[in-house]
């Protein structure tokens, strides 16, 4: 067995057990050099404490991304999917998220100031000591369902 057959016979087990969930490192090296990735896959990709001040990630995926500490500050995620993502101890204030896809992201301890989360999909999102302000997200289901209760 010739050493280039040995390699791809060690390698390939690794292809087969982690598929899917790879961010493109192009797309990941557009988004830190240039702060633009409209449509980009970065599903998976560690972005932990980076500095993405208002980056067009509109239609990105970002499904399990790390942004943990991330500044995303102005940045447009419009329909972007962050399914899964851990957003904890990021700083979201003036961010767009319409439409997007949060189900499941952790945004436990960041700050969410002013965040336009019109139509976007939040459904088990983690937001233990979060700073949330003028930004429509509570515990508790939608403002429509207190104020039925409240009625009867």
């Amino acid at each position: 067995m010739s050493l280039r057959s040995a390699l791809l016979a060690l390698a390939l087990p690794i292809f087969i057990v982690l598929p899917g969930q790879a961010a493109s490192e192009e797309d990941v090296q557009r988004l830190q050099l240039t702060g633009v990735c409209a449509f980009c896959d970065l599903s998976g990709a560690d972005l932990q404490s980076a500095h993405l001040i208002g980056a067009d990630l509109r239609g990105a995926n970002l499904q399990g991304a790390n942004l943990s500490g991330s500044n995303l500050e102005g940045a447009d995620l419009t329909n972007a999917n962050l399914a899964g993502a851990n957003l904890s101890n990021t700083f979201l204030t003036n961010a767009v998220f319409q439409s997007a896809n949060l189900n499941s992201a952790d945004l436990s301890g960041s700050t969410l100031y002013f965040t336009d989360v019109t139509n976007a999909s939040l459904e088990n999102i983690d937001i233990a000591g979060a700073q949330v302000f003028g930004t429509p997200i509570s515990i508790g289901g939608p403002y429509e369902d207190y104020e039925e209760e409240t009625r009867q």
